[in-house]
């Protein structure tokens, strides 16, 4: 083979193999809990692909092989056993009163992800629909209390609708074998589902005018501060987190509360929109007086169900977070913006 048609060649293996990355990205977020060690888990995938390209001999799909080889890497991570969580799969609620900001590791937490680096576009309704549900919060921490094998069946067959004969051959194992693991899957994801709703917690549904209405109201009600503007939108039961805090609030009046004194440096805040796991979210910056403009904070993911704020959560991180969803560690001041256009 000349260079030219080597590297030909080559340019082909990459393309094949990059068109496959969205997809094998969200499939490994669902499996891991960590955007982090998603993007990690299907770099090695891509690696482990082209190394042994040569041996792929085209009994199955390049598609099937790779999520073969991605289903083995995340396997191997997940032998440690660690299990990401949301606060409130931790502990108990904590009053104000009580309120104190308790890190915990990066390791123990569910992270967020944007949007587009796990979710590919397609033009059937449905598809989208289901692909969004599935890397929300409240899914994805069901997920992680799945034994390794039976959350990759129930992704494999439920998110992706993978046929039980597909999954086996994928596990080297049988089709009775599947379909045990997804029915064991299933009655715990719907045990979980009743422990949510009997504790007040909602799926988002998708945005629609009036929740984009919802949206507009937030951001006024935020960035200005109103806190009796802010409790007319959030639901009664409603929950704050604030991970790698292990803090967490529920009710209007503790969020309030806490974002009036705890959190009052919050106030004069400036949110820009960010698509996060399937759900609204916003970059958050709070006033920086050191130089006069606006220091990042947090990732918001908020959740919406029947026309109130249910959830309201705080990815702090930034220096993490920010790159990874492509937006600024700094705002300027608006007096700089309106100099640095004029």
């Amino acid at each position: 083979m000349g260079e030219s048609t080597a590297a030909t060649a080559t340019a082909d293996l990459d393309l094949k193999l990059e068109k496959h990355r969205v997809e094998l990205t969200g499939y490994c977020y669902r499996m891991l809990g960590s955007s982090f060690e998603a993007e990690d888990a299907v770099q090695d995938t891509m690696v482990r692909a082209w190394r042994s390209y040569d041996k792929f001999e085209g009994r199955s799909s390049l598609r099937s092989w790779l999520y073969r080889i991605a289903t083995n890497v995340c396997l191997d991570m997940l032998t440690a056993g660690n299990k990401r969580a949301r606060p409130m799969d931790l502990s108990e609620s904590t009053p104000l009163a009580q309120a104190a900001l308790s890190p915990r590791p990066d390791h123990t937490w569910l992270e967020p992800m944007p949007d587009a680096r796990v979710l590919p576009t397609t033009d059937d309704p449905a598809e989208a629909a289901v692909a969004k549900e599935s890397v929300r919060l409240a899914f994805m921490a069901a997920l992680q209390q799945l034994p390794a094998k039976q959350r990759a069946v129930l992704i494999l067959r439920e998110v992706l609708a993978w046929r039980a004969s597909e999954v086996a051959e994928l596990l080297d194992t049988s089709v009775a074998s599947v379909n045990s693991a997804l029915q064991r899957a299933r009655a715990t994801l719907a045990e979980r589902e009743q422990a949510d709703k009997a504790a007040g917690a909602a799926v988002s549904n998708p945005l629609d005018e009036e929740q984009r209405k919802l949206l507009d109201r937030y951001v006024a009600a935020f960035e200005g501060y109103d806190m009796t503007a802010l409790t007319a939108l959030l639901h009664e039961d409603a929950v704050m987190t604030m991970p790698p805090f292990d803090l967490w609030l529920t009710g209007h009046d503790d969020i309030t509360g806490f974002m009036t004194t705890l959190g009052s440096a919050c106030e004069g805040s400036r949110l820009i929109p960010v698509q996060v796991n399937g759900l609204p979210g916003f970059a958050q910056y709070k006033p920086d007086p050191e130089t006069g403009g606006y220091a990042p904070w947090a990732v918001q993911v908020l959740e919406i169900s029947d026309g109130r704020l249910t959830g309201f959560h705080f990815f702090l991180d930034t220096k993490r977070w920010f790159p990874l969803f492509g937006v600024p560690l700094h705002l300027e001041a608006e007096a700089d913006q309106v100099e640095q256009g004029a």
